[in-house]
């Protein structure tokens, strides 16, 4: 499995990412909860960064932000293009923010979210034809021999193992060659050497590509394998280092 090497992120690399002053409220029966409190962010292009923090910190909250699949009660969030322009996702509609996300944005959960009547081809290269990509099934097949699976093409998410599911979930976030690619503790239904395949395919991916990696983890040692870290805590940012 490919270990990737540390990358020197320059001062004149432009931002994918550029978070300000994000913030998220909920309300609940005892009152409105501040699960994010003033974020600002900025992530280079082709950066990895591993996002860290105790349980309710706001290390999901912020990924899903980040993603488009929250909305955030105040601040703003633009994703670039690495060279100075950008788009808001703030002030996107649902239907917008989908668009954007299924053409720019790869993620790839804990739980795997297959569709359990499609082989491993079909979940990866169905996003793909959605998006009107004619090459759909050639892509998928190249991803998913990418990720070690060119032989499982045509077996169902139950007929695989724990990590060949995430294999495939993964080879459906990478297939598209997103700018940025967003992982939320991928390992965390995996045993430690499954994990460890997974996570070398991950950076693998990312590198190859040259994506922006957020890697979203409880575990220090495998977030200090990106080019920097931040630490949450209670929906606040603690502390950034280089990893």
């Amino acid at each position: 499995m490919c270990q990737t090497g540390r990358r020197q992120i320059g001062i004149n690399d432009g931002n994918m990412i550029d978070i300000s002053d994000l913030r998220l409220t909920l309300s609940s029966d005892a009152g409105a909860v501040n699960i994010l409190q003033g974020i600002d962010l900025k992530v280079a292009a082709k950066e990895s960064l591993g996002i860290v923090g105790p349980s309710g910190s706001g290390k999901t909250s912020l990924m899903l932000l980040i993603a488009g699949l929250e909305q955030p009660s105040g601040g703003s969030i633009r994703l670039g293009d690495g060279a100075g322009g950008g788009t808001e996702i703030t002030k996107m509609s649902e239907d917008a923010l989908a668009l954007y996300r299924r053409a720019h944005i790869g993620i790839v959960f804990q739980a795997f979210h297959l569709i359990p009547t499609m082989t491993a081809l079909e979940n990866v290269a169905t996003p793909l034809e959605l998006a009107g990509e004619k090459r759909a099934f050639a892509m998928a097949q190249a991803a998913l021999e990418e990720v070690g699976l060119g032989h499982r093409l045509k077996h169902y998410p139950g007929q695989l193992s724990g990590g060949e599911q995430q294999r495939v979930a993964l080879a459906r976030a990478l297939a598209p060659n997103p700018a940025i690619l967003i992982a939320d503790e991928p390992t965390g239904n995996l045993d430690e050497a499954t994990g460890q395949q997974v996570i070398d395919l991950l950076f693998a991916g990312h590198v190859e590509r040259g994506t922006t990696l957020i890697l979203v983890t409880h575990d220090n040692a495998l977030a200090r394998r990106c080019d920097r870290i931040v630490r949450l805590r209670s929906g606040r940012i603690e502390g950034a280092s280089a990893s």
